[in-house]
């Protein structure tokens, strides 16, 4: 039986790490998508700095995630060829990715050059908001919780 604080065994596992981070910018990304949504419609600058953090940290979260995506898919799955659910699930992360920080760079802009956020960004966040959960769902199938994998 493995040892469930075993350090080694939990940084050094061939897949583990991407399972775990990826659940970091998927929460802060649909947390401040909700949260700038609320702050639009109630004009409360509270819930705008919040989501233009969580849209930060989301950000930066997606550089190890997708580093560790590219090393689970050469060590657990041995660098296939890319095709299927795999390749679909390495386009959207992609996608997912861009969206993410062209969101927080439409949020950063605005903050910087204390401008009004433009009206669009909704619509980028929403359609980021779909990316992100069509990237989820197929990665759940990749690791086998949301079907045979």
């Amino acid at each position: 039986m493995v040892n469930p604080f075993d350090l080694k065994t939990a940084l050094l596992a061939k897949h583990a790490q991407h399972v775990v981070l990826i659940h970091f910018p998927i929460a802060l990304f649909v947390t401040a998508v909700l949260f700038d949504f609320v702050a639009q419609w109630t004009r409360r600058r509270g819930l705008a700095d919040a989501a233009y953090y969580n849209l930060l940290l989301a950000a930066i979260s997606t550089v190890p995630v997708v580093a560790t995506g590219i090393l689970a898919w050469k060590f657990q799955l041995e660098g296939q060829k890319l095709k299927g659910i795999l390749l679909l699930h390495l386009l959207l992360a992609g996608a997912s990715c861009v969206l993410i920080w062209l969101v927080w760079w439409l949020h950063f802009r605005a903050r910087r050059g204390k401008q009004v956020l433009p009206n669009y960004r909704l619509s980028i966040e929403f359609m980021g908001f779909l990316i992100v959960a069509l990237t989820s769902h197929l990665g759940g199938f990749l690791s086998g919780v949301n079907g045979p994998g």
